[in-house]
């Protein structure tokens, strides 16, 4: 049996890291493993500008612990009001790595994202024509479509059309969920890859709501029925190359979770490797471990492979985390409600 695991220094492809104390508080918690993060842009108000995001690297960089290294990668958020030309300067200077496109109102501080996206398609060809990939939270928020089936719609709906209608984008499919989803990208071409949490490979729907409501599971999208949690484990584990990991890590106040009406998000970033090593074992893929957590993600967004290397070993079950401060608050970590074994050396 494998008791240790050393890969190249892995990095998160999709990561909340909030402002503030929050961020203060959270940062660590991702630097002390991952040496790169796609860092998402829905603060309030969100980062839509090159300006914008210059100045909240300055933050990031500003609140990374003296002794931590730690390469955050900006990206825009996409209103229908983007400038292409802002999206051209800023990706030409190196300032930013992608662009995030949020349909309005599909999760946290989407408010100012796309309702019309025929208005973000000069956006998307300048996009195509630079090489930019574009991050999409791929549901529709259509009120008369089912939570459960927004993401397969989405596929169809918008997804699909936006591909065939700007030759050359490359899209990153975040924090896929369905079985629908897994299939897409297995199809797609080089140009088409996708992200999965640590969640939704290790959770489905019987898990947050059986027996009560679990509102440290909650999330969007929403986790799905456990045929397509088993089909997004077999993707992730297969070793194919267009899929890596994303951990949607989305830290809440704990009050902000275990309220009336709680806040989507899961805060993974302190367990995630541990959760996902759990994971590839389970399924006899260790093989394919440092492929999905630090090999497929740079391939795809053209960057280089860490130079550092991480361990896991392998022992008694992790005595777990369960909350860490952010100023006067504190934020629940992600219970992932089996044993842990794999701990970062």
């Amino acid at each position: 049996m494998t008791q240790s695991l050393t890969i190249r220094r892995p990095d998160d492809w999709h990561l909340h890291l909030r402002d503030g104390a929050m961020l203060a508080a959270v940062l660590p918690e991702t630097a002390r493993h991952f040496g790169r993060a796609i860092v998402m842009p829905n603060l309030v108000p969100p980062v839509v500008t090159g300006d914008d995001a210059a100045a909240y690297r300055t933050r990031i960089m500003t609140a990374l612990p003296a002794g931590m290294t730690f390469e955050p990668l900006m990206t825009l958020y996409m209103t229908e009001e983007t400038d292409p030309e802002d999206v051209r300067r800023a990706a030409a200077s190196g300032l930013i790595t992608a662009v995030k496109l949020y349909p309005a109102g599909a999760t946290t501080n989407s408010a100012s994202g796309v309702r019309d996206f025929d208005k973000v398609r000069g956006a998307l060809e300048v996009m195509a024509e630079i090489g930019l990939p574009l991050c999409v939270h791929g549901e529709v928020t259509d009120a008369e479509i089912d939570i459960f089936d927004r993401e397969a719609v989405f596929i169809d709906r918008v997804l699909d059309p936006i591909r065939r209608a700007t030759p050359g984008l490359k899209v990153v499919m975040e924090h896929i969920t369905t079985a629908q989803a897994a299939q897409y990208v297995q199809a797609g071409d080089a140009g088409l890859a996708a992200t999965i949490t640590v969640q939704h490979l290790m959770l489905d729907r019987n898990d947050m709501l059986v027996g009560g409501m679990r509102p440290h599971y909650y999330c969007l999208p929403i986790l799905k029925r456990r045929d397509h949690r088993e089909a997004l484990v077999n993707l992730a584990t297969s070793g194919f190359s267009r899929t890596f990991l994303g951990t949607d890590s989305a830290p809440h106040p704990t009050h902000r979770k275990e309220a009336e009406c709680c806040a989507a998000g899961a805060f993974t970033a302190p367990i995630a490797l541990s959760c996902i090593a759990e994971v590839f074992e389970a399924h006899g893929a260790l093989d394919h471990f440092e492929a999905f957590v630090s090999l497929n993600g740079p391939a795809f967004y053209g960057l280089p492979v860490s130079d550092e290397t991480l361990t896991l070993t392998k022992g008694d079950p992790l005595d777990l985390p369960t909350k860490i401060a952010a100023g006067p608050d504190t934020v629940t970590v992600f219970d992932p409600g089996r044993p842990l074994h794999w701990s970062v050396a």
